[in-house]
This record gives C-alpha cells, sequence and structure tokens, in this order.
C-alpha cells in the first residue's frame, strides 16, 4: 500500500526520468569583458592553475578560436591543446591570449585582512 504523500514530499520526489540534463558550456554565458573578468578573478582564487588555462579556453570559445588564433599567431589546435585543463601553456601564451581579450594579469599585495592570506 501507498503512502500519501505531504505537498513537500510531493514536489521533491522524482526519479532521474522526470529530470532533463543539457550540456552546460560556460562560454554560452561569458558575453562581455566584465564577464571574463569576473570569471577568470574566480577561477584564480581556487589556486588551481589547471583551471585557469581551462577558464581562458573556456572565454577564447565564447570569442571565437579563429579571431584568438588570428590575434595571437598561434594555431586554433595548438590554442585547443594548450587552453584545456591537461594543457601546459607558457606565460607568453597566456599574456598574449589575454591581451587578445583586452585584459592583462596585475600583481597586488595580499591584503593583511584577508582571511584567505592567513
Amino acid at each position: 500500500m501507498a503512502r500519501d504523500l505531504d505537498p513537500i514530499e510531493e514536489i521533491f520526489s522524482f526519479t532521474d526520468k522526470d529530470l532533463e540534463v543539457t550540456d552546460f558550456n560556460v562560454a554560452d554565458y561569458i558575453d562581455d569583458e566584465r564577464d571574463a573578468v569576473g570569471f577568470l578573478n574566480a577561477i584564480i582564487e581556487t589556486g588551481r592553475p589547471e583551471l585557469l588555462q581551462a577558464a581562458l579556453g573556456d572565454i577564447a570559445r565564447s570569442r571565437g578560436m579563429t579571431e584568438l588564433s588570428r590575434k595571437t599567431g598561434v594555431t586554433r589546435d595548438g590554442l585547443y591543446k594548450a587552453l584545456c585543463e591537461t594543457g601546459n601553456p607558457s606565460y607568453d601564451l597566456v599574456r598574449r591570449v589575454l591581451e587578445a581579450f583586452g585584459l592583462r594579469l596585475q600583481v597586488v599585495p595580499i591584503d593583511s585582512g584577508d582571511a584567505q592570506s592567513a
């Protein structure tokens, strides 16, 4: 005998068949320089360099790899290989990619009141 579900249980009682899962591509949500800066700064805060190169790849795809290839002088294939989580881009390539996006790296002091610096 099936028990009656209260309204809250009914809302949250679903199966995998009830879900529609679609692929998420962050490149679809990076619309402008502000989005790119926010995304890169959030990634940098993770302290995981492999995510930075993947994030640069996401931004590159949002802006167009062909155009980035033209601006950096690196082949599309070379960009795809370097700007993935397992890639290993040189500092020069990261600099050229950022410049092509109209961005640059900047070093700033760690705020002594910052909880992460403790």
